[in-house]
């Protein structure tokens, strides 16, 4: 490795170099049977090109983070449902997951994300988050 040497690299080198071992490793990855063939059809694939790493970076973070907020909503209502929290309890979990989602809402805005780019396809598992029924 370069870095034994004790000196830095700069940091766009650095992007590079992990956005050229992203390529790699994914293109050691197997083609599905659907992404045989071009068309709208194919499967969401992770680009791995230097100039967007740091927006892609973002997105899966974003991911995980709308992932955690939806499962400790999720979890914050069946305890409201099944009378396990105090007033206040619930008053300051509303508001906690209300500014999160503000957030969520800002960081999206920034980086030019929707919520829907936020939800990754998984093939035959369907999507990671559940989609709006609405």
């Amino acid at each position: 490795m370069a870095e034994e040497s004790g000196e830095p690299q700069p940091r766009t080198q650095n992007l590079q170099e992990v956005a050229q071992a992203a390529a790699r490793a994914f293109d050691l990855v197997p083609a599905g049977p659907d992404e045989a063939s071009t068309g709208s059809g194919l499967a969401q694939r992770l680009e791995t090109d230097p100039e967007t790493v740091e927006r892609d970076l973002i997105k899966l973070v974003l991911t995980i983070v709308e992932l955690l907020r939806q499962l400790m909503e999720r979890t914050a209502l069946h305890r409201v449902d099944v009378g396990d929290l105090r007033e206040d309890q619930e008053e300051r979990i509303g508001m906690t997951l209300m500014i999160l989602q503000d957030r969520m809402s800002e960081l999206c805005e920034r980086y030019d994300l929707t919520m829907e780019d936020l939800n990754l396809d998984l093939g035959p598992l369907g999507s990671l988050l559940p989609r709006d029924s609405g």
